[in-house]
This record gives C-alpha cells, structure tokens and sequence, in this order.
C-alpha cells in the first residue's frame, strides 16, 4: 500500500523546477530566432549560404548556433518545418476561399507558385540542401511534397465521391499532380521572365483539370474503355 506521505525525492520528481522551464523556454525561444537567422541569411546570400553566413546573421558564432542544433542538418530540417508549415497555411487559405473543384485546383497551384516567386532564394535553399549531407536516407522535400499531395488527394477523393466514383485513383493522381507542379515550377523559377505566374497556374490548372474532369464526366459513361482496356462498368 502506499503511503499517504510523498518523500522529498518524490516531491522534487513532481514539482517542475523553475529553473529548467525556464531555461527550456530561452532554448526555444533562441532556436526560433536562429532558424530566422538562417532564414534571412539564405535571402541575403542564397540558396549556397553557409553556416557563417547564419551565424553573421545572428550576431553570435557558429560555436553558438551548435548548442542549439546539434549539426548542420538539424538547422536545415528546422527551415525546412517552418517552409512547409507556412505552404501548408497558404494552401488551406486559398482552399477555404473556393468551393468550385476546378477553382480550389486552381488556388492550391497558385499558393504553391506564389510561395515560390514571394521567396525564390529560399525555395532553392530547401531544394538544393546545402546544410545538409545528401547521403542521409530522411528527404525533406520529398516528405513536403508529400504532405502537399496528401491536401490534394483529399480534394480530389471528395470530387471523386461526389461524382459517384471510387476515390483509390486520388492518391497517385494527387501526389502526380504535385509532381508535375514542382517541376514545371522549378523550370519556371530559372525562366521566370518567359511567363508570369498567373499564365503558369493556368496552363498547369488546364493540363490537370482536364484529365480529372474527363474521368468525372465518364461516370455517365460507364462502358467506355480506360486506358488499360478494361471497361468502367
């Protein structure tokens, strides 16, 4: 049985020290001011910026910045979270604002450009990772992409439901349409000068929305072959 007495070592187990929470909160406190610091850094120098670089923009040493991140990488998977935290914010606003399938396409396409073309030196630095060792396995543009082709897929799975018709395809197809975006907007990004953003989320919009809505339109079709032959029905 237990005794209805808490020893003073169970009593320090409970109760928080001050001093800790404290010190815990100046660490995370100090661990966002240096992911600002890196942040303003890659805009000031770009994608190919430097632990100095960061440091320079904190007013402190490199020494500094590694007892709050233990490596190089761990700095760069910091920005990385607060890249796809803010996209992630983009993307749910501009879905919220529309309820037309066709039109919440479009919006998501244009969040996603328009964080590149607000910020280009620091999608670059999240695509190229230069504070990080390529050889390690975790990809964090791969895991942000994926976490964008998951909103998608969701989007269209509730087009698909609407229309009567199984939502398996909205995986690959959210996750292919993702794709096709990143890489028309990393080509973008190098010859922006050629086309604006507005025409760009157009034509992409176009090239997407023209193979979702075709396969909506076929539900009242259903003995027209797919693509592979079988038939729908």
């Amino acid at each position: 049985m237990m005794s209805g007495t808490t020893s003073g070592a169970a009593a320090d187990a409970v109760v928080p020290d001050g001093r800790r929470t404290r010190w815990e909160g100046h660490r995370r406190t100090r661990a966002v001011q240096l992911v600002d610091a890196a942040i303003a850094a890659v805009r000031e120098h770009g994608p190919a910026v430097g632990m100095d670089d960061v440091a320079a923009a904190a007013g402190t040493s490199k020494a500094a910045v590694y007892r709050y991140f233990a490596d190089r990488r761990a700095l760069y998977l910091a920005v990385c979270t607060r890249v796809s935290d803010y996209l992630i914010d983009q993307l749910g606003a501009a879905l919220r604002e529309e309820s037309d399938p066709r039109r919440r396409l479009a919006a998501a396409i244009d969040a996603y450009l328009r964080v590149i073309e607000a910020d280009p030196e620091l999608y670059r630095f999240v695509v190229h990772r230069p504070l990080a060792d390529s050889a390690e396995a975790t990809d964090p543009v791969r895991g942000l992409s994926a976490l964008v082709g998951e909103h998608v897929a969701t989007l269209i799975a509730a087009a698909l439901a609407e229309a009567g018709l199984p939502t398996a395809p909205a995986g690959p197809w959210g996750h292919g349409i993702v794709g096709m975006v990143r890489a028309a907007a990393d080509h973008w990004l190098d010859h922006a000068s050629a086309m604006t953003r507005r025409d760009l989320c157009d034509h992409l919009t176009d090239l997407a929305w023209s193979g979702l809505a075709g396969i909506v339109a076929s539900a009242s079709r259903p003995d027209e072959p797919t693509a592979s032959g079988r038939s729908r029905a």
